[in-house]
């Protein structure tokens, strides 16, 4: 995933063209599930738990309720969060059009060093009662400019939330030392996520740094960035990857595919996860351009049944 910055109305607004026949799946349908009157969702295959990243519903409305709803509807039982939605659905300030980001920054910084955790562990037993697990979760509060008390927050609501890590894009040495550090504290993983910088050494300073820094691995980003396979990657630090995002990309940098048509050896890598009985999960990351006439639902649905057929 780029590193966009997404700001909480991009990420969480929605356009009349996305809200228009935006689900199949009723509102009915969805308290059905929630109340156990219907199957829940369930996309663990064959021994591997296939995920979603929320960020991949970005072109859609993203309020909690409506990111639980794409998970049913997709039926897809266990997601990496990113940070927004929660935030709002737990009380956080809202950036206004115009207002000034290092003013906003610092309004929220305040918010999130006494929030309660009460609404993060209503969006826990949400999901839970759909029968969605929140494995991770991605909060733009990890960063160098954040305080300690900012991180300290993002770990006790990822515990509230009731993952079992957090992720964030991988930083400097010194920043990985500090989350490192603060991680063992609150003993919570923290995976770290890199785009086409990634080689096969990359993440070796952090995970030498703290038992609690991981990887969170992404197949299209390394055969973007490498030109190679992943699959030695994955065999030599299965032990330190705590989650991984799954896209198709081309070599040398290439662009987004729909899966199946870059190089990227997804079913290979879903194969390997299954006879080697690794259980990280792996994570549907929507980013190839979405076909005129569908929508990011539509599409995690073809990934999802991508990954279903790989692993058969």
């Amino acid at each position: 995933m780029k590193q966009h910055n997404l700001s909480r109305r991009r990420f969480i607004g929605s356009s009349a063209l996305a809200a228009a026949g935006l689900l199949a799946f009723s509102k009915s349908s969805f308290a059905g599930v929630v109340s156990g009157r219907v199957d829940k969702p369930n996309s663990l295959i064959n021994g591997v738990q296939i995920g979603v990243i929320t960020y991949s519903f970005r072109s859609m409305p993203g309020t909690i309720e409506d990111l639980l709803r794409y998970c049913i509807d997709c039926n897809i039982n266990a997601i990496e969060l990113m940070g927004d939605a929660a935030e709002i659905y737990a009380g956080a300030p809202k950036h206004e059009a115009g207002e000034d980001w290092a003013a906003f920054g610092k309004k929220i910084a305040e918010w999130r060093v006494s929030a309660p955790m009460d609404k993060f562990k209503e969006i826990r037993k949400m999901y839970h009662d759909a029968g969605v697990n929140i494995y991770a979760w991605k909060p733009n509060a990890l960063g160098t400019k954040n305080s300690d008390a900012e991180i300290d927050y993002a770990f006790n609501a990822g515990k509230a939330l009731g993952v079992n890590h957090v992720t964030v894009e991988l930083p400097d040495e010194v920043q990985t030392k500090r989350l490192g550090d603060i991680a063992a504290k609150h003993k919570m993983m923290v995976g770290y996520h890199a785009h086409t910088q990634a080689t096969p050494t990359l993440w070796d300073a952090a995970l030498a740094q703290s038992k609690y820094n991981g990887i969170n691995l992404d197949i299209g980003h390394y055969v973007a960035g490498t030109s190679s396979s992943p699959v030695p990657f994955i065999e030599k630090y299965h032990d330190r990857i705590i989650s991984m995002h799954i896209k198709d990309r081309k070599f040398h940098d290439g662009p987004n595919q729909p899966w199946g048509q870059g190089d990227t050896p997804i079913k290979e890598v879903l194969q390997l996860l299954k006879n080697n009985h690794y259980k990280f999960p792996a994570t549907i990351e929507l980013e190839y351009k979405i076909p005129e006439g569908s929508d990011a639902v539509k599409e995690v649905k073809i990934c999802r049944q991508f990954a279903a057929d790989a692993l058969a």
